[in-house]
């Protein structure tokens, strides 16, 4: 079968830091690949692939210093991407942020078919504290394409009646996280992008109550006022270099050895997360989470053997003292059956196949 995977322009296909559907569609692309299929990446310059890359830009708009807000760089890339979709048996786009949605149009009179997974939530056009209603404006293009969300709940949560083609949950390369059996060091993470729904303000929040160290690890994004004031408004001066630390942005050998050494991984989120990647890392690695039960995360965990689900911080204290409850090789052996790379490349070629005979 002859794939196309668009990659959003946004981040380098897989990041080198920070960026968790950029890591998704490199492992979807893999995984195509050794089961034999002809994989075409459209992503930036900066990217590794085992398909075949094709780039309009040298390297990722983030990396450029171009701003979330812009339009016109996101729109070419998709424009000119979307040209060849002659080219393939189907062509499989990817949507997580505002910019992304020209796609729909741009596929309006396409007669390849395609496929668009959501790795985030409806709505989208939202920005600062102005409530706009512009994604009733794309419904005309939205509503006919075949969509895949992340997660069951993320389907709940879409707020139209649009057509969804499947829910294919995200997965992790077992290869890049195996169980070491390592005996773990006396601390608690949390890594990802410093955000308040993220919630890493809680994850201290619920260290320092509880009395153990914990370590912070993931990107500041210094071109966002919100980000950079938050960070250094509610997290900064919680750093002591001791019981809460930050070690910075982690590349991929420092999350492997950052996880799969830590007792356990804080996920104190306070949004509807559809998908959530590094819960998956993290319990791959035999690290046990606790993190809220919001959005994706109770699909993920199972409670009281993978880790533990709470509703607030009060919670979480009271759960960090029972981590070694959990048994690390289980919570890893989980991840291996459910929400492995593979599983879901599989997942999604059931999906292609169908839409490609509806065709």
């Amino acid at each position: 079968m002859k794939i196309a995977q668009i990659a959003p322009p946004w981040f380098a296909t897989p990041p080198k830091t920070y960026g968790g559907t950029e890591s998704i569609i490199a492992f979807i692309v893999d995984e195509l690949v050794k089961l034999g299929h002809d994989v075409t990446l459209f992503a930036l310059g900066d990217s590794v692939t085992s398909g075949k890359l094709v780039s309009f830009f040298p390297q990722s708009l983030i990396a450029e210093g171009v701003p979330w807000q812009a339009a016109l760089k996101p729109y070419y890339h998709l424009h000119k991407s979307l040209e060849r979709a002659h080219e393939f048996d189907i062509v499989h786009t990817h949507l997580s942020s505002t910019a992304d949605m020209f796609m729909f149009p741009l596929m309006a009179e396409m007669k390849t078919p395609h496929v668009t997974t959501m790795h985030s939530n409806f709505p989208f056009d939202r920005v600062s504290d102005w409530i706009g209603d512009a994604d009733k404006y794309f419904l005309d293009w939205i509503k006919p394409a075949p969509l895949v969300t992340v997660s069951h709940r993320a389907r709940e949560n879409i707020p139209y009646d649009l057509n969804v083609a499947g829910v294919v949950h995200l997965g992790v390369p077992m290869a890049d996280y195996r169980f070491n059996g390592v005996q773990p060091e006396p601390y608690f993470t949390w890594l990802g992008r410093f955000s308040p729904p993220k919630g890493p303000h809680l994850a201290i929040a619920a260290a320092k109550q509880a009395g153990v160290k914990l370590v912070l690890a993931g990107i500041i994004e210094h071109g966002n006022k919100e980000s950079s004031d938050y960070f250094r408004d509610e997290i900064e001066p919680h750093l002591d270099g001791e019981q809460i630390q930050y070690i910075g942005p982690a590349n991929m050998e420092q999350k492997v050895k950052l996880l799969s050494h830590a007792r356990g991984f804080l996920n104190p989120i306070t949004w509807e997360e559809p998908g959530a990647t590094v819960v998956l890392e993290a319990m791959a690695l035999g690290c046990p989470v606790i993190g809220f039960a919001r959005g994706v995360v109770p699909e993920l965990i199972v409670h009281g053997k993978t880790g533990f689900l709470v509703n607030d911080v009060a919670e979480m204290v009271s759960y960090i003292p029972r981590i070694g409850e959990i048994d690390r090789r289980e919570t890893h052996l989980h991840v291996e059956r459910n929400f492995s790379s593979k599983a879901m490349a599989e997942k999604y070629l059931a999906i292609y196949e169908r839409l490609i005979a509806k065709a």
